[in-house]
């Protein structure tokens, strides 16, 4: 695509102003074989970040795939979460080193560069193997495209969600006929039911655990919030910023009231406060294996539409292609059979609360037995994204740059008016600057097809 090419010395520069600092100390865990498997012509070298009860359902899927496919040796290494394991991954695709298959988080794909570091998929080799673009939600599979071409295969996508106590809720209430929480449509409502819920919980517990002090979370809450009130970024050439300060003073000012109306105590431990019967946690889907294990009576959906919008936070695990001077051949083409394949089987996957991408799994009668995903499934067609720009995406600079001043309103060390000012200045400046991958501002990047 006429991208300047940047030996690694010149990428472990650029990479310097975009990660952390001693990123480079890696565990990498395989269950692959050392050797081809006795009965296998092909090797897959493959990469991912997963570890706890992921870690498990991927090897799990992995194995599935093996046990279909003996002539495909799977060589699977697991490394650490984070900037870390996208430190190693834009090393060895510089360094002409990388694995034939890895995991990213798509909202990280527009800055890793896509031509020089991460490879195209060959549509129709995914279709060969049963995976097609009809088979994705349109939004979605569009976030993986780039230049009119499919960087990113998306696995699934993981949301933030409201868990709620339904032996709370219910002394309170708040529990419909179906069983689960009435509808929320404005803040109003919302804060009614917080009041209604306080007064029959467990004293020396919160009413809601909100992550008030975690850069991360408020960032992910904002987003979503901010969407709900049809917010925008940027401009659709990435010229101009578009940032709406009063409705992100809205948002802010939301989020603050729950501390100063004393539903949230700063800093107290989320889920164990939710095991131990506080009525509400905002967190994500990864927690549905926590609290499921737990044995609770439990419910989890999309976040509250208090702006009168259905908007959730949403990112999603994608499959790439890291760059290879020499891609193609068989390894390629086991790579993109091994993609597909745990695609289509992702039910496994669903147990750890993400959502499927494929949609095809979600209507099995399988998946709609299970409890809670099938309450909050829906938010497949809501999702709130961040906007697809080099310096956004999970963990990212947007987060890293943005989150800390969200979290200074919502704990009451800066006015909110204030904090959205300072955001507008904050993303003015993000979108003036320079992708240390490859030397260009969002609008010298990629555009969506």
């Amino acid at each position: 695509m006429g991208r300047p090419d940047l030996n690694r010395r010149q990428l472990l520069g650029g990479l310097g102003g975009l990660f952390v600092a001693g990123s480079f100390g890696f565990a990498a865990l395989g269950t692959g074989a050392d050797a081809l498997a006795s009965s296998a012509d092909t090797r897959v070298r493959y990469w991912n970040l997963f570890s706890g009860g992921d870690g498990a359902n991927m090897i799990a899927m992995l194995d599935a795939f093996r046990r279909a496919n003996p002539r495909i040796d799977v060589k699977d290494s697991t490394l650490q979460w984070g900037n870390p394991f996208y430190t190693k991954l834009a090393m060895a695709a510089a360094g002409n080193r990388a694995p034939d298959l890895g995991v990213m988080h798509l909202g990280r794909v527009p800055g890793f560069s896509p031509g020089r570091l991460l490879d195209p998929w060959d549509v129709g080799l995914l279709a060969k193997y049963g995976v097609r673009e009809q088979d994705y939600n349109p939004t979605l599979w569009k976030r993986g495209v780039i230049d009119g071409k499919l960087y990113a295969l998306p696995l699934d996508i993981h949301v933030q969600l409201c868990f709620y106590r339904k032996d709370v809720l219910k002394k309170a209430g708040l529990l419909g006929d179906d069983g689960r929480m009435i509808p929320v449509t404005s803040t109003t409502e919302w804060f009614d039911v917080l009041k209604k819920a306080k007064q029959v919980q467990k004293k020396g517990l919160q009413t809601i655990g909100l992550w008030t002090n975690d850069q991360n979370f408020q960032w992910w809450f904002f987003v979503a919030f901010y969407t709900q009130l049809g917010g925008t970024w940027f401009d659709d050439a990435n010229t101009e910023v578009t940032f709406d300060t009063d409705k992100a003073t809205q948002v802010l000012e939301f989020l603050r009231r729950h501390v100063t109306d004393g539903y949230v105590v700063p800093g107290a431990p989320t889920g164990e406060q939710f095991i131990n019967g506080a009525p509400f946690t905002w967190e994500g889907n990864w927690s549905v294996p926590v609290f499921s294990g737990a044995k609770l009576d439990y419910g989890a959906a999309p976040l509250p539409p208090v702006f009168g919008r259905q908007a959730t936070h949403a990112e999603s695990h994608a499959f790439v292609l890291p760059h290879q001077s020499g891609r193609g051949g068989a390894a390629n083409e086991g790579a993109h059979e091994l993609a597909a394949y745990v695609v289509k089987h992702a039910l496994q996957w669903a147990a750890g609360g993400h959502i499927p991408a494929y949609t095809p799994t979600l209507s099995t009668a399988a998946y709609k037995k299970l409890t809670p995903q099938n309450e909050y499934v829906s938010a497949m067609d809501h999702q709130a994204t961040e906007p697809k720009v080099w310096f956004a995406g999970s963990t990212g600079v947007l987060a890293q740059d943005l989150g800390p001043v969200v979290v200074s309103s919502t704990m009451g060390s800066a006015k909110p008016a204030a904090v959205a000012q300072r955001m507008k200045n904050r993303l003015t400046r993000l979108l003036a600057s320079k992708n240390p991958m490859d030397g260009r501002t969002a609008a010298q990047g990629g555009a969506v097809a």
